[in-house]
């Protein structure tokens, strides 16, 4: 069993910077791959961003590439999502999900453990 805290989220004008953080609980965090996802309002959730179990495998989802980067600390036990040249359109919750022993994965049915995320809000 694993849980998952995103912090990090927040208000940001257009161009700016967010740094958000997923902590998860267990001793097994290093096994599993993790992975960002994002649902605006009135819309289905989707990928963003996901990374393997030693961070050698990492994919984006094409709106995000260049500007976003996932990366992780196994010794806190944290995944993070670094977003730079934010756009209004990157406004959502955004999610971190585990999967343990799996693959960088861009399909939300491979996960098998969510946090309960985290507003991010971009102003034009």
């Amino acid at each position: 069993q694993v849980q998952l805290v995103e912090s990090g989220g927040g208000l940001v004008q257009a161009g700016g910077s967010l740094r958000l953080s997923c902590a998860a609980s267990g001793r097994t965090f290093s096994s599993y791959a993790m992975g960002w996802f994002r649902q605006a309002p009135g819309k289905e959730r989707e990928f963003v961003a996901a990374l393997n179990w030693s961070a050698s495998t990492r994919s984006y989802a094409d709106s995000v590439k260049g500007r976003f980067t996932i990366s992780r600390d196994n010794d806190k036990n944290t995944v993070y999502l670094q977003m730079n040249s934010l756009k209004p359109e990157d406004t959502a919750v955004y999610y971190c999900a585990a999967n343990r022993y799996g693959p960088a994965s861009n399909r939300r049915a491979a996960y098998d453990y969510w946090g309960q995320g985290t507003q991010v809000t971009v102003s034009s």
